[in-house]
C-alpha cells in the first residue's frame, strides 16, 4: 500500500484536496475523505465551489446513498462507497488507512510531530511504501 505524506505549508487543505479528488476520479477510482466534522463542512463546501468549470461528485456518510458516491466525506474511516483510496485531511493518522490501497495523509505545522511519529511507525511496516511531498514555489515536489 502506498502512503503519501503531504505537508501543507503554502496552501490549505481546502485548495489541495480538490486536485487529489480530480486525479482519483480521472483514474475511475473512489475516494474516502476522513476528517473532523467541522473540517468536513469546509471540504464539502469547497468541493462544490473550488472551480467554476468543474464538478466533483461527492456526498456525506450520513447523506442519501453514501454507497453510490465517488467521493465520500466521513468522520470515520469506513468506506461505505467501496473506496480503495483514503484522504486523511485533518492531520490525524488512523491505522485503518492501512486497509486501503492508497492513503493521502495531509498535515500542517500544528500536526508535524504526529506526522513524524506516523512516518517512523509506517517505515517499519513492510506493506507500506511511504512518500513525502512538500510545496516548493507552488508545486508539489517529492522530498526526502
Amino acid at each position: 500500500m502506498l502512503v503519501d505524506f503531504y505537508r501543507l505549508t503554502a496552501s490549505p487543505i481546502e485548495r489541495v484536496l480538490p486536485r487529489i479528488c480530480e486525479k482519483v476520479l480521472a483514474d475511475n477510482e473512489r475516494l474516502l475523505i476522513v476528517a473532523e466534522p467541522s473540517l468536513l463542512d469546509q471540504v464539502d463546501s469547497q468541493l462544490w465551489s473550488y472551480a467554476r468549470d468543474s464538478f466533483l461528485p461527492h456526498g456525506r456518510h450520513d447523506g442519501p446513498a453514501p454507497g453510490e458516491q465517488p467521493i465520500l466525506l466521513s468522520p470515520e474511516p469506513d468506506a461505505l462507497n467501496g473506496a480503495q483510496n483514503i484522504a486523511l485531511a485533518d492531520g490525524r493518522w488512523r491505522d485503518e488507512a492501512l486497509t486501503f490501497a492508497r492513503a493521502f495523509y495531509f498535515f500542517d505545522s500544528a500536526h508535524i510531530e504526529d506526522a513524524r511519529q506516523s512516518w517512523r511507525a509506517l517505515k517499519d511496516k513492510s506493506e507500506a511504501e511511504c512518500r513525502y511531498w512538500k510545496q516548493v514555489e507552488g508545486k508539489w515536489v517529492q522530498g526526502p
